[in-house]
This record gives C-alpha cells, structure tokens and sequence, in this order.
C-alpha cells in the first residue's frame, strides 16, 4: 500500500502546475482559475501571490523571478514574491486561456492553450525563446497539458488531454520531430507529467485519481490511487528529490470530495532533477 499524505487543506478550486525550486523556498503551484500562486513555506503555512484572472503554471527564470502563464500569454517577475511587472501577449482571442508549459534544456519556454468551451483541435502549442521570439509549435490543440524533457534532452513528453495518451517526441536539431503515441493511458485523462532523473515519466491521470510512472520505453512501472478523482499534476522534489508532490481539482464536481483542491505527496524510489528554468 502506498504512503499517501496530504500536505495542505482543499485549498484550491483547481490545483494545478507543482514545481519545486530552491529560488522560491521548494514547492509552488497555481490555483488557476483564481489567478494565484501558491506557495509551501518552510512553516508548513501556504502564501498566496495573485497574477491575474488566470496563473496556468510557474517556472524559475535563470536571472532570478519567475515566469508564469497567465490568460492570454506569459507574466515575468523579477521578484519571486511580486506580481509579474511584464506581461507578453500571445494571442487576442478571448475565447483561448493559457493552460499548461515547460522549458527546455536551451531555455525556451514551451507553453500551450486550451478553449474555454474545449472545442476541439482550436489551440496551440507555443515556443518563446529567451530572446521572446515567439513561434507555433503544435496546432490543431485541443487541452495543451503536460510537458517536460529527457534528461539528455533527446526526447519530449507531451499530453494534449483531449487525445487519452502521452506522447512523444524527438528532438532534432532543437525541433521537435516524429510525433507518436508513447502510452495510451488505459482510458485516463493524462493531464500533467514531470520526467525523473532516469528518464521514466511521471502521469497524472484525471477523472481516474491515479498517478502513474512510466519507463523510457513506456513500461508501467509504478500506479498509485488517489483519494481523489480529479488528479491534475505532479512534480519531484523534496530534500533528497524523491518526493512527488500531486495537485488535485474539485473543478465542476457536483459531489466534490473533502480533500478535492489539496496537495498530496508520496515517496518514489528515483529522485527528480533541477527544475528547467526559462532563459528570458
């Protein structure tokens, strides 16, 4: 049986995004649809930091601050702790919000869309460079989720929720190439993903509760079950980088459980890496 514990209260409508980095103290995440990062102190108290109508996800930017994805493209902040002074439009549609990214081993930052109403194949895959050359990576969207790099920077994960699987990419040339089904996900909904240090691949599975680690040749290693339904994202970090931290969302549940909108954490057995800042 594995040792699940919950961290923090429901706190959020719709967790979202975790990521762990020494710049702002260890984990943070976002409760997207109010706008806000959150923040694990060292107290075990969580701090609130309000970006805008939408906080999709937060990276660490390589000159200090931080990069978050707000509703219609990217927030910088020079301040760990302040509101982003710069924000970087990516679109004008209002019926498209910013959803999911990640960085690269370059630094660019990948960020992804979805449609308020999910309609499909209406979103896109973003590239902003460290210079914030902006480029279309991926069309035809549909709900841009999990994202994140091999260790040796040869292959990309990927989940566009809406398709039921992870897939993946090579990367030639600082392209990504040759698109293919990695795992089917067996009737989950894989939302967001983190890579260990050995190259297996994290999954959280939505509407199913369940986290689940794959090998680099889409082995299932590991599932866990989750007291919750709506599992939304999950990262490595921790003193040692064996914790996995997993956000939860009670978004649109007519019967939500107590501990939907909490933060749970479990041990894995590999360790995480650094967190991929964005170079911009």
């Amino acid at each position: 049986m594995d040792d699940i514990e919950q961290i923090t209260d429901a706190l959020c409508y719709h967790g979202e995004g975790p990521v762990w980095s020494e710049t702002w103290g260890g984990l943070r995440w976002v409760d997207m649809l109010a706008g806000d990062l959150l923040t694990l102190r060292a107290d075990g108290s969580v701090s609130r930091l309000h970006v805008g109508d939408v906080a999709a996800f937060v990276r660490p930017r390589t000159r200090g601050g931080y990069v978050v994805g707000v509703e219609r493209g990217i927030g910088l902040a020079d301040d760990v702790d302040a509101p982003p002074s710069t924000v970087v439009e990516l679109w004008t549609d209002p019926g498209l919000r910013m959803n999911e990214g990640g960085c690269d081993h370059q630094g660019n930052l990948y960020a992804g869309s979805m449609h308020y109403e999910r309609t499909p194949e209406a979103a896109f895959l973003y590239r902003i460079t460290p210079q914030r050359e902006i480029s279309v990576i991926l069309d035809a969207v549909t709900t841009s989720n999990g994202l994140d790099f091999s260790p040796d920077g040869t292959r990309t994960y990927y989940n566009d929720t809406h398709t039921g699987a992870t897939d993946v990419f090579d990367i030639v040339g600082g392209e990504l190439t040759n698109r293919r089904v990695f795992h089917d996900g067996d009737g989950g909904r894989p939302d967001g993903l983190v890579v260990d240090s050995a190259g297996n691949v994290w999954v959280a599975l939505n509407r199913v509760g369940r986290v689940r680690l794959y090998s680099p040749s889409a082995e299932i290693l590991r599932e866990v079950q989750l007291p919750v339904r709506l599992v939304t994202a999950c990262t490595l970090g921790g003193a040692d980088g064996r914790d996995l931290y997993v956000t939860t969302s009670r978004e649109n549940l007519d019967d939500p459980e107590p501990e939907a909108g909490a933060v749970f954490r479990l041990r894995a057995e590999v360790p995480g890496r650094p967190v991929l800042p964005y170079g911009g």
